[in-house]
């Protein structure tokens, strides 16, 4: 099965305006695209190329169905269109926006599985720190480990952590990307693309060969933010595409969650403002899945191996904000020898991340508590 040419023709008509919709957005890409791909075809080309809209409809319309699935096939994509039982039924919540067709890449199978009380979507900086991406990665693996779908839009930073946490624990995880299903884009997450696409979905609402424009990334974003019951923002600063995404999901009734940052940080004021106006707190996997489903669906929670005294002042200390050798020194009161040592001992169990600056970092996982400790 493929989409009909009259479901296909939305795509390319896309395709062929992209150019004019660049320029009609006018920096104000998240608000305009979303606007003006509520507009019915005629209206959409009238819009953005008054002068030549006639012309560019029919280029778009010439496209012969069998063309453009002979151009699917030959990279290894297919097309899916709402007249079939497979379409995501959430989508139809983006109400005159919601794509006709959907172009894909990976395994088609998975697509019945993206109902929304099954279905996750994690965002957050392109540009974010260890924090963020150590929770982002962390949040998708428990995740997927209990069986949720997790969607993100395999960008730098949050996204790519997001992908690669929900592949470890062997996860499904679909990617959403702004341009066609057939390249990785950004390049340099070309390995984690194919990887996704291997195991997991990359989906699209634009064909194969479809050039690149700014205003398709706040497009997809709708997309992510219809696909999952929930949105939730790890790291974003105030002005990040990933606020653009929770303001959607709430514009299609979806819930909203954010993970708390430091006050202090560029990197995380824009969750703290999504908490502050009332997204929920999202602390751990059990936050989300208690959001999503309500409580009674458990996590399991990791723990690693004890850790002696000593190591545990250490551990202290690094999450108290030291992140180098000298700094636990300082705090912990220790040796600098001791200090390297009980660093190696707790990177080597998982406890700790070290960047590549050399400066360490806490991870989610839990220290087993005290025998006879309760909760």
């Amino acid at each position: 099965m493929s989409a009909c040419a009259d479901c296909m023709a939305r795509g390319l008509q896309l395709s062929a305006l992209a150019g004019h919709i660049d320029r009609a957005v006018e920096g104000r890409a998240g608000e305009r695209a979303r606007d003006l791909l509520a507009l019915g075809d005629e209206e959409l080309a009238r819009a953005v190329c008054p002068r030549d809209s006639r012309a560019v409809l029919r280029a778009a319309r010439s496209q012969r169905r069998d063309e453009v699935q002979d151009a699917l096939e030959r990279a290894g994509c297919w097309s899916v269109c709402a007249h079939e039982a497979t379409f995501p039924a959430e989508l139809a919540a983006l109400g005159p926006s919601r794509p006709r067709a959907l172009f894909g890449a990976g395994r088609r199978s998975l697509l019945p599985g993206l109902g929304a009380n099954r279905t996750v979507t994690i965002v957050g900086s392109r540009r974010a720190g260890a924090y963020g991406r150590e929770v982002a990665r962390e949040l998708a693996r428990l995740l997927a480990g209990t069986g949720i779908v997790v969607v993100s839009g395999l960008a730098l930073g949050v996204d790519s952590a997001a992908h690669e946490g929900a592949l470890a624990a062997g996860g499904e995880t679909v990617a959403v990307l702004g341009t066609g299903p057939e390249r990785s884009y950004p390049r340099s997450r070309r390995r984690l693309y194919e990887t996704v696409r291997a195991s997991g979905l990359v989906l699209s609402e634009l064909p194969p060969a479809t050039p690149t424009f700014r205003w398709m990334f706040p497009a997809r974003n709708r997309l992510m933010a219809a696909l999952a019951g929930i949105t939730v923002v790890v790291e974003a600063a105030e002005r990040s595409g990933s606020l653009i995404t929770a303001e959607m999901a709430i514009d299609v009734g979806r819930q909203v969650g954010a993970v708390p940052g430091p006050v202090t940080s560029w990197r995380s004021s824009g969750t703290n403002k999504l908490l502050a106006d009332g997204a929920a707190v999202i602390r751990d996997a059990q936050d989300v899945l208690d959001a999503l489903l309500g409580p009674g669906v458990k996590v399991a929670a990791e723990h690693g191996p004890p850790i002696e005294p000593g190591a545990r002042a250490v551990l202290d200390a690094v999450e108290a904000g030291a992140a180098t050798g000298d700094a636990v020194v300082a705090r912990a009161g220790i040796e600098l020898g001791a200090a390297l040592s009980a660093l190696g001992r707790l990177e080597r169990a998982g406890y700790l991340q070290g960047d590549v600056t050399g400066r360490m970092h806490r991870t989610a996982l839990r220290v087993p508590r005290p025998r006879g400790s309760r909760r």
